[in-house]
């Protein structure tokens, strides 16, 4: 037999497209080839088993070797064969026609290609000049046959000599691919895509240390373990075979904290073995992957869209011979089956925790701080997730105990709701740095939740919005008694004067600091509260928190820092303070503080007169007095405050609440901490 022909294709241009198109996948040649000789082995043993084939399987190991002086790869196996018939409709028969329609729908998924076209051997011409097929089928006085392929459609067919029964393929590599012309490289790339076939696969022989140089022994190098842990039935396994598989998949790991084995055969294929790992950092986020087999060849370990995006997080291992692969991210989304199995991992992950969460309460809790992020990504991302995990999701407060949400409720709803009837949660996110804050929350009979992890922010949110009355507001975001207000709070006896004097002197006193505004408020707290605190606002700090994992929100984090210093007007120090001003500064400011009120009721007068026109009916010369009004005002003004920060200058006690109250809130550093300390010191002289 002679046989030469062309590829059964309507396009002469069927390899420049594969080169082309499939060249940034290049690698993948190497998966396709040997997955082709384990099917091919594989259904040897099927005919075996069902007496269509009586002869001895023998050694069925498929193998991988490079002769980099021919510059050739072959991956050959004693599997099932081809005829020359078969070649013909198998190899010689690409099924798709209309190139013009080829090319504009996937011309940028190469990927896609493949799996809607059946060119996984085709793929070797993506690094090979020359293809080269020697195959004898496991058929009774069946002919071996040798098929060439330069490349191009046309091919060559003839008979040859084959002793045993299985197919070898040989490729010629390219001059531009070169690379794979080396053993760590291809064992790498074997490693990678055929570590658990279940056909034994060697690559060359192991190798000893002998003599100053590594040698080959008589053993096979086999790369891969045939029966892995995900195959294997739940009830043989231990705790210590999961943690060594683990181990195996990630190594130098952290122990996980616990895994779940899937083994779902209707109505759908799955199995697999996903792993709760210890998280406890954005670098573990990203560092291991899940990853994805089909029949037990590797695929991608990128599984966004095979999962819900918070199950990423997870590690281990998935394999469904149901998921299509080598097809378009769009394509995997819309595909029912993974609809199916998304759902149904979400499903025994939800389960598994809960399992956990009832029979070992006290073991989740030791591992809640690492569980934490996984579960809360997931009631933030996915809506069905959310309303499973409020069972077993936990709120940790500072005392370190551990609650569920409603359990929680239950604990604070008597003592922490305010007079309008909403119940206000109190959180720290630095137990150290709010010591000072949570410390007047627990006074009054209040507890605090301790929420520092990197998605709190968004979960408090969350629960806002689903919950009804309820609030939460970071310790040290206001006076402990406008956080949960009970009552009408005391009110403030202090004139527009000595509201303006305080304002002043503690303002002109305040640090100038890079993107940072302070302001002065007042509050009535009583005489034994601290006499100054440093507060910000519950709703621009979560705003700007939010911004830095929202791009939306950019504009949040752009905006300076605001902190209110509040002077608690009851405390004698804040009283003295005062005091002290009107004493020294009385005699200069009584004559600018008459003639501000003298212009501020001229400023007055003119307002009402010009309220009672239109724009146009006010004259120039209105006008006029108005600005000239205005500019008295802020000159006197001006007067008025230079003499209280110059008060302010001197005064020791206005400088160290200041500081004491920068320093409760850590913003105390450098040069200012060491004149804080030195001034404490004479202070205490």
């Amino acid at each position: 037999m002679n046989k030469q022909g062309n590829i059964g294709i309507t396009s002469q241009d069927i390899f420049p497209i594969i080169k082309k198109f499939l060249y940034s996948d290049h690698e993948i040649f190497l998966r396709e080839l040997v997955s082709n000789a384990v099917d091919a082995t594989q259904k040897l043993k099927t005919l075996s088993s069902i007496g269509e084939f009586k002869g001895e399987l023998g050694d069925l190991t498929v193998r991988v070797s490079f002769d980099d002086q021919k510059k050739t790869i072959t991956v050959s196996d004693r599997g099932i064969g081809m005829t020359a018939e078969e070649i013909d409709k198998y190899i010689n028969q690409i099924a798709f026609s209309g190139a013009t329609e080829f090319l504009e729908k996937y011309k940028n998924d190469a990927a896609t290609m493949i799996g809607h076209f059946g060119l996984g051997f085709y793929s070797c011409f993506m690094v090979s000049k020359k293809v080269e097929i020697v195959t004898r089928s496991f058929k009774d006085d069946a002919k071996a046959v040798i098929w060439s392929c330069d490349g191009t459609p046309q091919y060559t067919m003839d008979e040859t000599e084959k002793a045993d029964r299985g197919t070898d393929i040989i490729l010629y590599i390219d001059d531009e691919n070169q690379d794979f012309l080396n053993r760590d490289k291809l064992e790498g790339l074997l490693k990678k895509y055929c570590r658990f076939l279940p056909i034994e696969i060697a690559f060359g022989k192991k190798q000893e240390w002998k003599d100053g140089k590594y040698v080959d022994t008589e053993n096979d190098n086999i790369i891969n373990d045939t029966k892995p842990l995900w195959v294997r039935k739940p009830a043989d396994l231990k705790d210590e075979d999961y943690k060594k598989f683990y181990e195996e998949l990630y190594p130098m790991s952290e122990e996980p904290l616990f895994w779940i084995h899937l083994n779902v055969d209707y109505p759908f294929n799955l199995t697999g073995i996903l792993y709760f790992p210890r998280i406890k950092s954005n670098i573990d986020l990203h560092r291991d992957k899940i990853q994805l087999y089909c029949n037990q060849v590797f695929v991608t370990d990128s599984v966004e869209g095979i999962v819900p995006e918070f199950l990423t997080l997870l590690h281990g291992v998935i394999d469904s011979p149901d998921i299509p692969l080598n097809v378009s991210r769009s394509y995997l989304q819309s595909d029912q089956n993974v609809k199916k199995i998304s759902a149904h991992i979400t499903k025994k992950v939800a389960d598994r925790l809960e399992e956990i969460f009832k029979s070992d309460r006290k073991q989740y809790e030791e591992k809640w701080d690492s569980l934490k992020l996984f579960i809360q990504y997931g009631m933030l991302s996915e809506e069905k997730f959310y309303d499973r995990a409020t069972k077993f999701a936990l709120y940790k407060d500072v005392e370190d105990k551990y609650y569920t949400f409603d359990e929680y409720k239950t604990l604070i709803k008597d003592s922490q709701t305010d007079k309008e009837g909403t119940l206000i949660y109190l959180y720290t996110t630095n137990k150290d740095e709010q010591y000072s804050y949570i410390s007047a929350a627990k006074d009054k009979g209040y507890s605090v939740l301790v929420m520092d992890g990197q998605l709190d922010v968004h979960a408090i949110s969350q629960l806002e919005q689903k919950e009804s009355k309820i609030r939460f507001v970071r310790v040290d975001s206001d006076t402990i008694d406008n956080l949960i207000k009970k009552e009408d709070v005391n009110k403030v006896e202090l004139s527009t004067e000595q509201r303006n004097a305080l304002q002043e002197v503690f303002k002109s006193s305040m640090p100038k600091l890079d993107k940072t505004e302070f302001y002065i408020v007042f509050d009535a707290q009583g005489a034994e509260s601290n006499p100054v605190m440093l507060t910000q606002s519950e709703y621009m700090r979560r705003m700007r928190e939010m911004s830095k994992m929202q791009p939306g929100m950019a504009f949040y984090g752009e905006m300076p820092e605001s902190y209110n210093l509040v002077l608690n007007t009851d405390h004698p120090l804040v009283k003295s303070v005062l005091e002290d001003e009107e004493k020294a500064c009385s005699e200069q400011l009584k004559p600018i503080q008459d003639d501000i009120k003298g212009w501020e009721a001229r400023q007055s007068d003119l307002r009402e007169q010009q309220s009672k026109k239109k724009e146009d009916e006010i004259t120039a010369e209105e006008k006029e007095d108005m600005k000239n009004t205005n500019e008295k005002l802020d000159t006197l003004r001006e007067q008025r405050n230079k003499i209280l920060a110059d008060y302010a200058v001197n005064n020791k006690i206005v400088s160290q609440l200041i500081d004491l109250a920068l320093l409760g809130n850590g913003m105390l550093k450098g040069e200012a901490l060491s004149r804080f300390i030195k001034r404490s010191v004479s202070l205490i002289g």
